[in-house]
Order: C-alpha cells, then sequence, then structure tokens
C-alpha cells in the first residue's frame, strides 16, 4: 500500500485523534510537521485551499477532515477494526456528537485560561480561521459557562463507562473513543489532568489512561517537498459519481465544497466523486499535478462554482 502521510503538528486535537487511529492500527505512517497557522504554502497545492488540520495524503488522493479520514484508514487498514461490526452507524454517529457538541466547549475550557499566551500572529490567525474576534477578554469571560457544557456533556460520557465496560462501546476501542479523545487530551495537554471539569471525571481519567496506551504508530518524518513530488508522480484512485444521489450532482460538474463550521475557505474542482459518505473534486495544480481532494457530506456545503 501507498505510505500513508498524515500533514499536521503535533499540538492539534484533531490530528492527535488521527494519529491515536495510527496508533490503534499499529501503522507506520510518514509525518509532514505543517505550519501552525496560515500561511501553509506547502499544503494549498493539495488542497486548493482547505486550511484544516490535519490532512491525510495518500498518493494523490487527498482527504479532508477527520470523519473521512477515519473511514478511509479503516477501509485500508481494517484491523483492528474501529467500526464495530452491525454497529457502524452507531460508531460514526457517536463520534460526531463528540466532534460537534464536546470539542468546542472543552478548547473554549483551554483557551479561556491561556489566551493571553499566544502571540498577536495566532490571534490573527484564529480570528480569520473561526469568524470571530479572538478576544483574551471575552474568552476569560466565558470560562463559567464553557466549563458546565464541557462537564455536562463529559459526564454523559462518564456514565457510560459505569457499567465497568473499558471503552465507550464495550471491551475494545473503537471510532467514538477517538473522537472523544481528542477534546480531553486537548485539556490534559495545556491544562494537566486535575483541570476542571477533568477533576470530577474518575472514569474518564481511567479511560483516558487506556487510550493514551494506544500510542500512536510508527511515524517517520518526510520533508514537504518530499510529500509533493509524491503526488505529483502518482495518479488520483478512480472514484465514482452515484447518478441516483438525491443532490442531482453529475460527474464533470463545476462545484465548491466548504466547511460548515470554521475554516470557510472554497475548493472548488470537478466532481468525479460522489457517495453517501463522501464528495470528491479534481484538481490540477501547477506543483502537484492531477489530484483529487476528497471531503465528507455532513458538515460541507456544495455548491456551484
Amino acid at each position: 500500500m501507498t505510505d500513508i502521510i498524515l500533514h499536521h503538528y503535533w499540538l492539534s486535537p484533531f490530528a492527535e485523534k488521527v494519529r491515536l487511529a495510527l496508533g490503534l492500527k499499529q501503522a507506520a505512517w510518514r509525518s509532514v510537521e505543517i505550519p501552525r497557522i496560515m500561511p501553509k504554502p506547502d499544503l494549498m497545492p493539495l488542497t486548493g485551499g482547505y486550511r484544516k488540520t490535519p490532512v491525510m495524503q495518500i498518493g494523490a488522493d487527498i482527504y479532508c477532515d477527520t470523519q473521512l479520514i477515519m473511514l478511509e484508514i479503516e477501509r485500508r487498514l481494517p484491523s483492528p477494526s474501529f467500526l464495530p461490526k452491525g454497529r457502524e452507524g452507531e460508531a460514526r454517529a457517536l463520534a460526531m456528537w463528540a466532534d460537534r457538541l464536546i470539542f468546542s466547549p472543552a478548547v473554549g475550557v483551554v483557551m479561556s485560561q491561556v489566551a493571553d499566551k499566544f502571540g498577536e500572529d495566532f490571534k490573527k490567525d484564529r480570528s480569520e480561521f473561526s469568524g470571530r474576534s479572538f478576544d483574551a477578554a471575552r474568552l476569560k469571560a466565558a470560562l463559567p459557562i464553557v466549563r458546565d457544557q464541557a462537564y455536562a456533556l463529559l459526564s454523559l460520557a462518564e456514565q457510560m463507562l459505569a457499567d465497568g465496560r473499558r471503552f465507550l462501546m464495550g471491551g475494545e476501542p473503537a471510532l467514538p473513543d477517538c473522537a472523544l479523545y481528542n477534546p480531553v487530551w486537548f485539556i490534559h495537554q495545556h491544562l494537566g489532568a486535575s483541570a476542571k471539569p477533568l477533576d470530577r471525571l474518575p472514569r474518564i481519567a481511567a479511560w483516558f489512561e487506556r487510550m493514551k496506551a494506544l500510542g500512536n504508530g510508527t511515524p517517520a518524518d518526510m520533508n514537504p517537498a518530499e510529500a509533493l513530488e509524491i503526488a505529483r508522480a502518482a495518479t488520483p484512485a478512480p472514484a465514482a459519481v452515484d447518478a441516483a444521489d438525491p443532490s442531482g450532482l453529475r460527474a464533470g460538474d463545476r462545484l465548491s465544497v466548504t466547511p460548515d463550521d470554521t475554516g470557510k475557505v472554497p475548493v472548488v474542482g470537478t466532481l468525479v466523486g460522489l457517495t453517501p459518505d463522501r464528495i470528491s473534486l479534481a484538481r490540477h495544480d501547477e506543483r502537484v499535478g492531477d489530484v483529487v481532494v476528497h471531503f465528507p457530506r455532513a458538515g460541507f456545503m456544495v455548491a456551484p462554482a
């Protein structure tokens, strides 16, 4: 199999979600470290403008958003599986709950207490990324609200573990565990294991240590230029458009795809793949040649370009 190349930085919480999955799979992978803030000159030729972290590259196929990255890892590395047989939809829905509802207040808990430590470049970048001002005073004032929300949501996971199960869906780690690990890890990294509200969640604390033990697989550093050259030398994998898709989209349509929450930078390309899970756009860039950029359907806005 062509190498998995992860474009990431080590403090990225969503990148840690993917790194943990690669640890669960005991996978070898290539690590391309990207800047924490824009500009990201060696990532844009691959994605066409998508700026979120991480991005996974396999040859000339570029995978955006951890929803889809995780599914692609599972497809390519099916054992051990993190989608319990017969419960795949449940696992994905629970992971979406962690990604979309728990992550934001967890970040708020952290940022409300460390906002003063960041430089102006970071604040400007995150203001552009989120669409609202990175204002330290506002973030600090929000601490009681975001901490209460994080506690309420994490308490649901605490209750799930109350029957003695080792992981959220049973005896083995699954996709929702990787998704929940992401915001808990972020609080740990910046505030420590005893930070509120983690100090009130003993089952989450024990679960976190079990997840942490999975590791990150076996990464090997790669130069960004090498990753671009790999894309240029490769041919994207075949993809197909479901002609019966309720969207009415057709192969060859010129489209833009944009995240619906943050980092709202549209990527423009030609539709070459469409399933219930993903939408795939063909693009050409002088530095990498022909690539296909893949996005999940959920959480992304599609429009004519």
